[in-house]
């Protein structure tokens, strides 16, 4: 087989990896213009969901919420599924709350697959990507958590591990 397609495909993986990581790191300085940043507010999340209620962060204040970009054509995403369930129970006492943002992906595969896989959370629909762009989404999944008081305490690029949740989870929990 020829080297050079795997040296370019190699290349342009290691490149985007890059990018990723480069755009959230810069997303945690607090200084984006008012886009979602460590340490400030999270932007607005205003909408409707995939079963057709309207939604509003808003309403979550004074809980830990977590919010997941996905969308079901990201394997990443969708191995994600059974462990924010888990997080859901585990947690439940502290009133977390799990946000899915539907981003890059058309609504009726996504209804799907929560009707399939489960997911016991609201997902609002994006359709015009102004959430994606506020919270400066590079690649899915992309997560933020929130505390209680609606700042951004962590961003995570990338699938979570049950590691990675604990700990991101322990700067928003009561």
């Amino acid at each position: 087989m020829p080297r050079r397609p795997i040296l370019l495909a190699l290349l342009l993986a290691g490149l985007t990896t890059v990018g990723a990581l480069w755009f959230a790191r810069s997303s945690q300085d607090g200084a984006d213009g008012g886009r979602a940043a460590v340490g400030q507010p999270a932007p607005p999340i205003v909408g409707t969901t995939l079963e057709g209620a309207a939604f509003d962060l808003a309403a979550f204040e004074g809980k830990p919420v977590v919010v997941n970009f996905w969308g079901p054509s990201c394997v990443p995403c969708r191995d994600e599924f059974p462990l924010f369930e888990a997080k859901l129970a585990a947690h439940a006492a502290d009133g977390l709350t799990i946000v899915g943002v539907l981003t890059d992906d058309p609504v009726e595969p996504a209804r799907d697959f929560v009707a399939e896989y489960g997911g016991g959370w609201p997902t609002v629909q994006d359709p015009d990507k102004v959430i994606k762009t506020a919270y400066r989404v590079a690649a899915r999944p992309q997560t933020y958590f929130v505390d209680r008081t609606g700042i951004i305490r962590s961003i995570q690029v990338g699938e979570l591990t049950d590691a990675d949740f604990e700990r991101q989870y322990a700067r928003i929990a009561p």
